[in-house]
Parts: C-alpha cells; sequence; structure tokens
C-alpha cells in the first residue's frame, strides 16, 4: 500500500469517527433512561405516545402525497423540455435549483402573504387547504432533488426516438408517458422519491409556521421537554433517513443489473 492509498484510508478513518463516534454516544445515552442499567425505556417510551404515531403518520401521508405530485410535475416537465424545448433547459434548471438558495421560512411566509385567509386563494382558510399548501412547499423544496433525478435518468435514454417508435405505432400522448417514459425513468424517479421522503420527514420550519402536526415540530418539542426520548427519536429518524439512502443504492444496482441484463 503506497503512501497516497495510506492516506486515502487515514481521510475515511477520521471521517467515519467524526460521524460514528456522536452517533454512538447518542444511542448510548438514549439507553440510560433506566438508572443504573441500560434499557429501551425510552423507546418504548416513544413508541407509546400517540402523538408520535400521529406525527408521523401525518408525515408520511405528506411524503407520499408530496412524491406522487411531485412526480407528475417534474417528469412530464422534464420529458416536454428534452422533447421540444431544449434551448430553455439551462433556465428549468436554474429554476430547480432556487429552493436551494432561498430559506424555507422565506418561502411559507410567501405562501402566507399570498394564500392567507382572506386572499384570492384562501389555502389557509380550512385545514385541508393548508395541508395542500404544505405540500405544495414540500413540493418545492424538494424540487432539485427530484427534477435533477429525472433529468439524470432521462438523459440515459434516447427521448426523440422512443417518442417517433411510439407515434408511429397510434400511441397517444398519455400512453406515451405513462407507457414508455416513466418505466424507462423509474430508476430516476425512485432515487428523488427517497430523497423527498427524507426531507419531509425531518422538516421542521414549514409545518411549524403552517401550524400542522408533522413529525418536525414533535421532534423540536420533546427536545424541549424530555430528555431521553429526543436521542431516541433522533436514532429513529436516522435510521429511517439511512433506509431511504439504502433503499436508494439498492433501486440504482437493480437498475444497473437490469440495464446489463438488457
Amino acid at each position: 500500500m503506497n503512501a497516497k492509498n495510506i492516506g486515502a484510508w487515514f481521510a475515511v478513518f477520521i471521517g467515519s469517527l467524526y460521524f460514528i463516534v456522536p452517533l454512538i454516544g447518542t444511542f448510548e445515552f438514549s439507553l440510560r433512561m433506566r438508572r443504573g442499567e441500560y434499557s429501551f425505556d425510552a423507546y418504548r417510551s416513544v413508541f407509546s405516545d400517540v402523538n408520535f404515531h400521529e406525527s408521523f403518520s401525518y408525515s408520511i401521508v405528506m411524503a407520499l402525497l408530496t412524491i406522487f405530485f411531485g412526480m407528475l410535475l417534474v417528469v412530464p416537465t422534464a420529458y416536454w423540455v428534452r422533447l421540444r424545448l431544449p434551448q430553455i433547459r439551462p433556465v428549468v434548471e436554474f429554476l430547480s435549483l432556487m429552493p436551494l438558495v432561498i430559506p424555507a421560512i422565506v418561502v411559507v411566509f410567501g405562501y402566507l402573504r399570498l394564500y392567507n385567509s382572506s386572499s384570492l386563494i384562501p389555502f389557509t382558510g380550512t385545514t385541508r387547504g393548508t395541508d395542500a399548501l404544505l405540500m405544495f412547499a414540500f413540493m418545492t423544496l424538494s424540487l432539485p432533488y427530484m427534477y435533477r433525478a429525472v433529468d439524470t435518468a432521462m438523459r440515459a435514454i434516447d427521448v426523440n426516438t422512443l417518442t417517433e417508435a411510439a407515434q408511429s405505432l397510434g400511441a397517444s400522448w398519455p400512453m406515451i408517458m405513462f407507457r414508455c417514459i416513466f418505466p424507462n425513468v423509474m430508476s430516476g424517479v425512485l432515487s428523488g422519491s427517497f430523497i423527498t421522503f427524507a426531507i419531509v420527514i425531518g422538516e421542521f420550519t414549514l409545518p411549524s409556521l403552517l401550524n400542522r402536526p408533522a413529525f418536525g415540530p414533535y421532534l423540536q418539542l420533546i427536545g424541549a421537554n424530555r430528555a431521553y426520548e429526543p436521542p431516541a427519536l433522533a436514532i429513529i429518524a436516522f435510521a429511517v433517513t439511512w433506509l431511504s439512502m439504502g433503499l436508494i443504492q439498492l433501486v440504482s444496482r437493480l437498475s444497473r443489473s437490469s440495464a446489463r441484463l438488457a
């Protein structure tokens, strides 16, 4: 092993320590709820909390809705830009990256200003309307990741040839979209979906300012009033996030295997 490899492995080792040691410390502290011995009492306390189930279920439903409507927005847009409007592709990419430079608190105050109960479109006048507004806000936050993932997957296929072949067989535009384009970019859609899921589960600013019972505000509330439950919740949230990342890797490997077999 040469000096270059030793340096690389040393950097990986230091990075792993920086990441793993705090995680081990958090997990160890979450087991100290029972005096004098380790136990999973903090986890049992979390899982027996009704508010945990309600907030986690609410965030999961919002994540699934965000993924569904985000997919319906991004895939046709990326497809049409590649097929008919390649000259505006830099503009679309720039717009898709805007949520990365605009803080979430600015986005939500803009929404409250435009869609409050006295406006022309009073989303915040009802509970379901506020939920819809929150879902649109989540779509905005996840747009850079979803668009990049779908656009990268679409770059691997010949959109023009697929479209012309489908049209020559008499396929309509909805059939082209859902029978030809969606299956070919499914790996990108799934990658963007898992990242969107992780974003929605951990987001605090948007649901807090819109006063919705999501998992992020629940994490903050427990962290301000309990000692051992917050580390347990942090470990649970971390596990959910890494499960999503693992699914991304699994989908990517399956996609590459399918491509090689084809």
